[in-house]
């Protein structure tokens, strides 16, 4: 488009047409005015910080802090488990003793910064004088991050985080839990299973809890030909903390 005209906008064939950087806009599709003058012009609305491109930008910012603040952490294993989990409980102690021992291993412990299970971990890598990571979520019962975690995170969105969670651990601890402890459990195993990600160790502590998923996923995923027999190896269901914390940690 030349002459005097917008040098993003014009006619072709009698059809309008507008050029938003790698965008085409046709017909009753093209906007009124300039990016610049939209970018420029404070009188406008502001609905655009809801839009989706500017989420686009907000999920770029949310990787950018976290592989910031992450980057130098040195080895770690995450560790999972309820919200629910009560201080005092066996649970809370067995996510205490983990904590202990990965400090004690040298590693760091990452958790999602919450109550229960995850405020244990915390703990014990804390009073162990590990290094207690924790990353937050930004959700309607909001519970903020435990006074154990020394580097902590809040994110906006589950699948920022999740990246957190495998990208600076080297394998996952899974303590008792519920939905939000499944939903990570199954995410690492689908991530194994299809070579996203190699030598990640994935170990359930707690046999009572867990025995039972383990036999479904054998008699009937498996049995049903819906996963394969050797999947069953992607996962170690264990009551020993020693043990658990070694098939993590070992390089």
């Amino acid at each position: 488009m030349s002459g005097s005209g917008s040098p993003d906008s014009g006619e072709r064939d009698g059809r309008r047409e507008q050029h938003l950087g790698p965008v085409v806009r046709r017909r009753g599709q093209v906007m009124p005015g300039t990016a610049d003058q939209r970018l420029l012009d404070t009188r406008g609305p502001s609905d655009w910080v809801h839009g989706d491109p500017w989420r686009v930008l907000r999920i770029q910012s949310e990787f950018v802090e976290g592989f910031g603040a992450l980057a130098e952490l040195g080895p770690a294993v995450s560790v999972f488990g309820s919200a629910r989990t009560r201080p005092g409980a066996p649970e809370y102690e067995l996510g205490r003793r983990i904590g202990r021992g990965l400090a004690e291993a040298g590693f760091a412990v990452i958790t999602g910064g919450g109550p229960g299970a995850m405020e244990a971990a915390n703990r014990g890598a804390s009073e162990s004088g590990g290094v207690s990571v924790g990353l937050g979520i930004e959700l309607p019962f909001e519970q903020g991050l435990n006074e154990y975690v020394d580097i902590g995170v809040n994110f906006r969105y589950f699948f920022v985080r999740k990246t957190m969670f495998v990208k600076y651990a080297q394998g996952f601890l899974v303590l008792p839990g519920g939905l939000g402890t499944l939903d990570e459990l199954f995410e690492a195993l689908t991530l194994v299973q299809t070579q996203k990600v190699t030598r990640f160790p994935i170990v359930l502590v707690g046999t009572e809890y867990w025995s039972g998923l383990a036999a479904w996923v054998r008699d009937t995923v498996i049995a049903g030909g819906k996963a394969s027999e050797k999947d069953l190896a992607l996962f170690h269901v264990t009551d020993d903390v020693d043990e658990a914390i070694a098939l993590v940690t070992k390089p």
